[in-house]
């Protein structure tokens, strides 16, 4: 079994954790990707639900043509992929824990360059990487210098597929090509206050800042890269459609995390910020109205912004609980 020592000679063995449901062709180009590193993993775990016989029965049809003692499962019952994050890491023995999803295909030194950035820095807490994001054959193409950030009034800065430049600090990593340190997670796990049945968007942004908080640097480096193709989810949460509960989920969520990571005057000027202005995938009220006028339809505009403030509401009195 291969290992990479870090600076002060301690062993670093390096697990990944692959949430999966109902995707067993993402997952198996998953799998083969991670078969194919240069420097394997010393483990990888598939967290599958219970009720999810089809993949079951692929990774056990797969383990008889193709044993491999470095791959386990494990099962969950709650869907969601906070409580499949949160079963991997209570499931995995690795002194670095890596994340990715199943529709995505780390590149062959994924697993090499992040055991070499553990080992090299040991006030590492977590690195992530550029997903090049296949979106209807083509990859999305761009380049920004900013990615991963928070501003002090809540404003997010992602851009993860598409930063360029040297490894930078950042304050959030990306779900799909992310890893920490097991010292730097402890006992912190993914919150389970966050809504949604599936992707539970946001998730990674409270489990970053929460890693950041405890005094641990996080990294983005775009030449640590997967190959991401993102496939139809199997919740209310589709990618390029509207639903209700679905929208109000992801609002929540953001606004809750706000709600208590931000000091008291940045939470106070976030609400006004998401209340008046947010951003086109969840405008406030002046952005609605340019959207509106954009051609977006003035219904759906408001709408969403009216979604919004009922999230927000909900997010202020689970924050105050």
């Amino acid at each position: 079994m291969r290992t990479e020592q870090d600076s002060r000679g301690t062993i670093v063995n390096v697990s990944v954790i692959v949430p999966t449901y109902r995707r067993t062709k993402d997952l198996e180009r998953c799998l083969a990707a991670l078969d194919q590193q240069i420097r394997r993993a010393d483990e990888v775990i598939v967290i599958a639900r219970e009720d999810d016989h089809q993949t079951l029965d692929f990774l056990r049809e797969r383990h008889a043509v193709q044993p491999d003692a470095r791959l386990r499962i494990a099962h969950v019952t709650t869907p969601g992929v906070v409580a499949a994050y949160n079963r991997g890491i209570e499931s995995a023995t690795g002194d670095v824990l890596c994340f990715t999803d199943d529709d995505a295909a780390p590149h062959p030194d994924w697993v090499e360059r992040i055991a070499r950035a553990f080992g090299g820095d040991p006030a590492l807490g977590g690195i992530g990487g550029r997903d090049n994001v296949h979106e209807r054959g083509i990859i999305l193409q761009g380049e920004k210098p900013l990615v991963g950030l928070v501003r002090w009034y809540g404003r997010m800065i992602g851009n993860h597929h598409i930063g360029h430049g040297g490894p930078r600090e950042v304050q959030v990593l990306k779900g799909v090509n992310m890893a920490f340190r097991r010292e730097a997670i402890g006992t912190l796990r993914f919150d389970p206050r966050l809504r949604g049945t599936g992707a539970q968007v946001h998730c990674e942004l409270a489990f970053s800042l929460d890693v950041q908080r405890r005094g641990w640097t996080l990294i983005y480096d775009p030449a640590l890269r997967v190959e991401h193709y993102p496939a139809p989810r199997s919740d209310e949460d589709q990618r390029h459609t509207f639903n209700d509960a679905a929208f109000y989920n992801a609002s929540f969520n953001l606004r809750l995390i706000m709600c208590e990571y931000l000091t008291p005057p940045g939470r106070w000027a976030f609400v006004v910020y998401s209340t008046l202005i947010g951003n086109r995938a969840d405008p406030g009220l002046v952005r609605a109205v340019t959207l509106a006028l954009a051609g977006d339809g003035l219904a759906l505009a408001l709408h969403k912004w009216w979604v919004g403030v009922r999230a927000m509401r909900g997010a202020w009195q689970e924050a105050t609980r």
